[in-house]
């Protein structure tokens, strides 16, 4: 089976979230299911080496304002199709962001000429090889099913899988000209999105299927709560809805050999994660003898994820002993209120503005409990490393958060099978229950100890969901003979 993935971002290569872990993660799985994948990807600045190492497989003399070549590369174990357009991709800023913070204001053609150059490689293949199906990640690929849909040719199949309705890609109407997109598809039952052109609402309408990042997310999505607006068309597409939940990488992520830890350790060495604690607590400016749980946070600091609650909780997690490492960007007012936080408790809170992949490493390595207090989740994946490296995750009950972690209640606690603490209501007041629940679990070693244990266990790689994806293929491919 040969698959297309098209994706805005990939891991190791440029990352502004978990989107990037999975396209990073997922292809490397099915390629060991015996799929052969591509992932089409824009040739960022960050990738010029592997783009110099690669090879032109197709050019665009005129391609939305300039030239632009796909070029074939080999890096890290991921075949990549690099959209190489220096007019369009080649910006100061992140890559969706300009220098300001704000959106690049040809967001739309930048992320239309990716779905349009994937639509051309899944007709007409590049040296020969044509791929099966596409599948199209998020709103900056939503564009691939319109595209091959208005085509008179014959198609693959198309999959849009979505990471987080709550990016949608909405513009203007007067853009569809311009992108190439036949005026016919612009109505309600098609890309219309309230009078404007939603780039992910074509993906949802004209794909084949649609997959996003956990069971209990694909259930919430269909409820004004969640759905974000699109709830309604994918209540209409609830058949071909499904949820498959996301795994990590587990050579990436492994207590037993993160060369980004202080000291290794692993389910039978549990007391040497006690030194990686230590070290986190000197990085942070954290007390020693500290009573309590080290809780961590790795985290953009919005409002999705919930961390304006944990700062009317921090007195009390203080209070009880704990401790507080923070790792995060994002709103400024809230990355202010951290900092000052941690002047206020001064060797109980630690915070660093910004991002650091090997620390956050170490802080999974060395906290005792992770806090994701997310009022919605999709899938999330630091609750995954939390699992993995025995930090045991403290969660909201939504989305991916409900369905990886066990709650420790007391049927769990007795049945011997809990994993961590979930919390609702989704509230300050439930934030702080469930922080009140860790310190006193934290108390008892032994029970402590086992939850750990049972956390390292359990199974967070790719396997499990890359085979549901290879099955979904798999049908969708018999279904069109």
């Amino acid at each position: 089976m040969k698959l297309l993935f098209v994706a805005s971002e990939c891991a190791p290569f440029v990352k502004t979230g978990g989107l990037a872990d999975v396209i990073g993660a997922v292809p490397k799985a099915l390629a060991g299911m015996g799929a052969q994948v591509r992932v089409m990807m824009p040739a960022y600045p960050a990738l010029a080496e592997v783009l110099a190492t690669g090879a032109e497989v197709m050019g665009f003399a005129d391609f939305h304002g300039g030239p632009a070549r796909l070029v074939a590369a080999n890096a890290q174990g991921i075949e990549l199709l690099l959209l190489d357009a220096p007019h369009l991709y080649d910006r100061a800023g992140t890559i969706y962001l300009d220098a300001n913070g704000q959106d690049h204001r040809d967001n739309h053609v930048r992320f239309a000429a990716l779905s349009m150059a994937a639509a051309r490689v899944a007709q007409d293949g590049i040296a020969g090889w044509i791929p099966d199906l596409v599948n199209a990640h998020d709103w900056q690929a939503g564009l691939v099913a319109a595209y091959l849909r208005q085509s008179k040719r014959a198609t693959p199949p198309v999959v849009t899988t979505i990471h987080n309705i709550a990016f949608q890609g909405v513009f203007d109407p007067g853009v569809m000209g311009p992108l190439g997109l036949a005026p016919e598809l612009f109505h309600p039952e098609g890309l219309e999105f309230y009078g404007r052109v939603g780039f992910l609402k074509a993906g949802l309408v004209y794909s084949d299927a649609i997959t996003t990042v956990s069971p209990t997310y694909a259930r919430e999505l269909l409820t004004p709560e969640f759905g974000m607006g699109l709830e309604g068309v994918l209540a209409a597409r609830q058949a071909q809805l499904t949820g498959i939940l996301n795994g990590i990488d587990l050579d990436a992520w492994n207590p037993e050999t993160d060369p980004a830890l202080d000291t290794s350790y692993g389910m039978r060495s549990l007391g040497r994660k006690a030194r990686n604690r230590d070290a986190l607590r000197r990085r942070f400016a954290l007390s020693p003898d500290a009573a309590g749980p080290l809780f961590c946070v790795i985290s953009r600091l919005t409002g999705q994820k919930g961390l304006d609650m944990l700062l009317d909780c921090l007195p009390g997690l203080v209070e009880r002993g704990a401790q507080l490492a923070l790792l995060g960007s994002g709103d400024t007012a809230m990355e202010q209120a951290f900092v000052e936080a941690a002047s206020r408790h001064p060797g109980h809170v630690g915070a660093i503005i910004g991002y650091d992949e090997a620390l956050s490493h170490q802080m999974q390595g060395g906290a005792d409990a992770i806090l994701i207090p997310s009022r919605f989740e999709p899938c999330g994946l630091t609750q995954l490393y939390g699992l993995r490296y025995g930090t045991l995750p403290v969660v909201a009950r939504t989305g991916g958060l409900a369905d990886t972690v066990i709650d420790a209640n007391d049927a769990a606690l007795q049945a011997g099978c809990a994993t961590g603490i979930q919390f609702s209501p989704i509230s300050a007041p439930g934030l702080d229950q469930a922080i009140a629940r860790a310190c006193e679990l934290f108390a008892e070693p032994r029970v402590w100890a086992a939850m750990q244990r049972r956390a390292m266990r359990h199974p967070v790689g790719w396997d499990q969901s890359a085979r549901a994806y290879l099955d979904l293929f798999t049908a969708l491919l018999e279904g069109r003979q």
